[in-house]
């Protein structure tokens, strides 16, 4: 999959270079957020996810329709939306929207 960060944090926190006093996570939760997104870069379909139960990959609904999550810890998902680019492939492009504390 192509990744896109939507938000310069995101990518900050994947490149280990968290300067933004707002968005502070705890070691733990960026070792395993960068965990994922080389889960995300090695995979070529969002079916490529579905074999990896730990990340609990859903489709929301409501007012998230048409974004998708996995987990990142218990407190933590990660939000995504991806989209099929039909051409000579198919790429499929991975928009990462946000880090967030769902259960708050």
């Amino acid at each position: 999959m192509q990744l896109v960060f939507t938000q310069e944090y995101l990518f900050n926190l994947y490149h280990n270079q968290a300067t933004d006093k707002h968005h502070r996570f705890q070691p733990e939760v960026i070792k395993k957020y960068i965990k994922v997104v080389n889960i995300f870069k090695n995979a070529k379909t969002v079916e490529d996810l579905f074999p990896f139960n730990s990340l609990n990959y859903e489709k929301l609904s409501g007012d998230k329709s048409g974004v998708e999550s996995v987990r990142i810890t218990d407190k933590y998902r990660l939000e995504f939306r991806t989209e099929k680019i039909e051409g000579e492939d198919i790429v499929v492009v991975c928009n990462i929207l946000e880090l967030s504390n769902h259960y708050q």
